[in-house]
């Protein structure tokens, strides 16, 4: 009789509720009753963890004797009793509410339909579904702590919907805690262990097979990875072919990643292959810049081949934080060599490319021009030799793995020490025409003789603006160099250094690529700015002589006035007027000096750069394209009126000649354009780029290149994208511009910023245009989706065993 009561109970509830495994339409699942999947793997009911008293809606394994919870819903909006309630909706809803009838959680389905049914499956997934079984929501894109078998962690990026691991904030509290394993996409895409905003560890690209610090063993041979990455999604999930087995991973209270598997016999959790991060050189950045970390030596950390510790003394009390440094710092002209590290984790890619159609020897040809690469590998570990990853940047959290780890080859100088196992020496190819670069060497040994020669009391006389001084023009020997070379006044070095001090570092304004730059003053009280080449500068003797030639003969007063240039000996210099409110980056992104510039400042100085660029492009006779147009080569005099300068990388047309190819790309990450960063193509449209990214970077005050948004993983750009699309492009502007902002002025900057950012060159307007559009109502056209948006072009590969991964951020061809 008790055996009948029985059935006739579980009967009633199975009538009551449908099936086991699901919530029926408007008929809530109360605290202290429970749903079980199909299988009878997952529960789902209300639960208290640990000690506390809250209630919350949970999932946990149903056959493991010890309670162990792996997703909760309402984390953050606990119930303070056991009168929650929770329904689902003949509109396909989830939701939770209180004892007075208040919503304190629901799902969020985008679409609704009829006859939706909410489901546990066997896999731990709470979903709705239609009757298609296609699913509307489902718990496992909400994920907490615990990732299960199936379970896809990764970003959508066409929305920018990251599904991601949280810690919980104690065993008694499963809000949100202080870590979060996610995936960074920026570059080539890994994913991250983050302390709030704080990098922890980095798990390292993915490889073909797994990523170089995350678990790769499971305790049975039944697993596979899955790792898709493609234009729409990047995402990692593990599938066990055993269904017995019980496998979580969990973000755990401190950080650390572990994966565990249920022991019948001990009724336990064991843990598995370790943990994430294991030891010191799992922590991010443990010995910094060019260091390589092995946990196995008696001093963690050591600097790569051919570096040294930045800061020495530091370095011998084990305080690493300031990394390594170069022996010799490469120069672009001379020869260089590749030096192969084996069996390393690979540095930081997020600010690296990517071509998975390159073998490994067109790789070292695309870095071997490319004045700003520092390194290159093959990621992939599966046997192919296609793919191509490129650094621009310091190489940042480097380990020693020994035989599971990855070959990297890094750019040094050729006439630093052999002692490494593996060197590829190379010659970079210089893109002056012979015939230019012997005609500079020329010029500087004419010059040099001819100041050894002068007497002393001579030398003392020459001065900016007097009848004596000498002109570079006149120290040629013939009339076709002396129309090459404009008449500008040659200082004399003495000159030079009363002025600065002995270059005094009190005088010291800062350092570029070309070397340090200094201020002055001339006897008769003029300022002046004194750019000083470096004798170990990546810039040289062409560099110099671009600036020789193309700024002198330009005069616009949105243009930076070279004065004259000093040539003695191993010193060249070139003399410009002095800027007294430095570069526009030296306001732009400071807290405190960034409130000095109100919208009417920040208008009219986008409207100097604008004349200043249509004068290079248009209405100058040289057709100048600057190449390198960022924050610190706009330069702000007293009146905050911006002048462009540093055309050491410029690049003159004639003629009808519109566009050109470079096989030696120079300029920088973050401003360049897609076709010249890619393929060295560049025309007056690449300028234009690099003004749109100018444009968007002062409206926001945020640099376009490392910019990070919690809620996608787009650039800067992107995330203009994002909110020009959806109508909210007010919210890019930086709070403090919005008290003085001019809104229609505003809004009409930020579509015009995206028009100049357009993928192809083709949709960029020219600078005449811009012009016209900024400083009238004219209608403006749609823009197309900027360059780099998606920041990459992906495919993707799945097998059995594991994806190979087919990313490629710029399509670097090998030409």
């Amino acid at each position: 009789m008790e055996a009948i009561n029985i059935h006739f109970f579980l009967f009633f509830i199975l009538i009551l509720y449908g099936a086991a495994d699901t919530i029926p339409v408007d008929q809530p699942l109360t605290d202290g009753n429970t749903i079980i999947s199909s299988g009878g793997k997952f529960e789902l009911g209300f639960f208290s963890p640990g000690t506390s008293r809250k209630r919350y809606i949970g999932i946990w394994f149903s056959k493991v004797s010890v309670q162990t919870v792996v997703w909760v819903a309402n984390g953050d909006s606990p119930l303070n009793d056991r009168d929650g309630m929770l329904n689902f909706t003949r509109q396909g809803i989830l939701t939770l509410f209180n004892g007075s009838g208040h919503v304190i959680w629901s799902s969020n389905a985008t679409r609704r339909v009829k006859n939706s049914k909410a489901q546990l499956l066997d896999s731990g997934n709470l979903v709705v579904r239609d009757a298609t079984v296609n699913y509307l929501w489902q718990s496992f894109d909400y994920p907490s702590d615990t990732s299960l078998p199936g379970m896809k962690v990764g970003i959508d990026l066409k929305t920018g919907f990251h599904r991601s691991l949280w810690s919980w904030k104690s065993t008694n509290d499963p809000s949100r805690g202080e870590f979060t394993w996610t995936f960074d996409p920026r570059g080539f895409p890994q994913p991250f262990i983050m302390n709030g905003s704080t990098e922890r560890h980095r798990f390292g690209p993915w490889n073909g097979r797994g990523f170089a610090s995350a678990p790769s063993r499971l305790p049975s041979p039944g697993y596979k990875y899955i790792y898709v990455s493609d234009p729409e999604k990047i995402s990692i999930m593990y599938q066990l072919t055993d269904s017995s087995i019980f496998a979580r991973v969990v973000m755990q209270l401190d950080g650390v990643l572990q994966l565990s598997i249920w022991n019948n016999q001990t009724q336990n959790w064991d843990n598995y292959f370790g943990s994430a991060p294991a030891d010191n050189c799992d922590i991010y950045s443990r010995c910094h810049a060019y260091s390589l970390c092995n946990n196995g030596n008696s001093s963690i950390c050591s600097c790569l081949d051919q570096f040294e510790p930045k800061n020495p003394t530091e370095w011998a009390r084990e305080n690493w934080t300031s990394g390594c440094v170069r022996k010799a710092t490469l120069n672009c002209q001379k020869e260089v060599k590749f030096l192969k590290y084996p069996g390393i984790k690979l540095p930081d890619t997020r600010f690296s490319w990517y071509d998975q159609g390159v073998n490994l020897s067109a790789c070292e040809e695309l870095c071997l021009r490319n004045c700003s690469c520092v390194a290159y590998a093959n990621p992939d570990i599966t046997g192919t030799n296609e793919g191509c990853l490129l650094w621009f940047d310091e190489l940042i959290d480097i380990r020693d793995l020994g035989a599971s780890g990855q070959d990297i080859y890094i750019k040094l100088d050729s006439s630093q020490s052999e002692n490494s196992s593996v060197e590829k020496v190379k010659k970079l190819r210089i893109s002056l025409p012979l015939a230019a670069s012997i005609l500079l060497l020329a010029v500087c040994l004419i010059l040099y003789i001819n100041q050894k020669k002068k007497k002393k009391k001579d030398q003392d006389q020459i001065r900016f603006g007097e009848g004596k001084g000498r002109k570079i023009s006149e120290m040629f020997y013939t009339n076709e160099s002396k129309d090459e070379v404009p008449d500008l006044p040659l200082f004399d070095f003495a000159t030079i250094l009363d002025a600065t001090d002995n270059f005094s570092l009190n005088y010291k304004l800062g350092e570029g690529g070309f070397g340090p730059v200094y201020k002055g003053v001339l006897k008769e009280r003029q300022e002046i700015a004194v750019k000083r080449l470096s004798r170990y500068s990546a810039q040289g003797t062409d560099e110099f002589m671009n600036e020789v030639i193309f700024i002198a003969k330009l005069q616009h007063r949105n243009l930076v006035k070279l004065l004259g240039c000093c040539i003695q000996a191993e010193e060249t210099m070139l003399i410009y007027e002095y800027m007294p409110n430095s570069s526009l980056d030296w306001f732009l992104f400071d807290r405190d000096r960034s409130l000095l510039l109100d919208w009417p400042k920040c208008f009219h100085i986008i409207n100097g750069i604008v004349r200043g660029l249509l004068y290079l492009h248009q209405d100058s006779r040289l057709r100048i394209i600057h190449r390198d147009l960022k924050p610190s080569n706009v330069l702000l005099d007293i009146d905050m009126n911006p002048k462009i300068s540093d055309f050491g990388t410029a690049r003159s047309f004639g003629g009808n000649e519109t566009a050109a190819r470079t096989t030696r790309v120079v300029g920088t990450y973050g401003y360049m354009s897609p076709e010249y960063a890619a393929e060295g193509k560049f025309s007056v449209k690449s300028d234009v780029f690099s003004f749109g990214v100018l444009v968007l970077e002062i409206l926001s005050g945020k640099r376009n290149r490392g910019f990070f948004h919690p809620d996608h993983h787009h650039n800067l750009l992107g995330h203009v994208w994002i909110l020009f699309r959806e109508g909210r492009s007010l919210e890019l502007i930086n709070a403090h511009l919005r008290e003085s902002s001019n809104l229609s002025e505003v809004q009409r900057s930020v579509h015009v910023g995206l028009l100049c950012v357009q993928h192809c060159p083709e949709d960029r307007p020219s600078m005449a245009s811009v012009l016209l559009m900024l400083s009238s109502d004219i209608p403006l056209p749609l823009p197309k989706e900027p360059g780099f948006f998606t920041g990459r072009s992906q495919s993707s590969k799945a097998d059995s065993e594991s994806s190979v991964n087919e990313i490629s951020i710029t399509m670097l061809e090998a030409r």
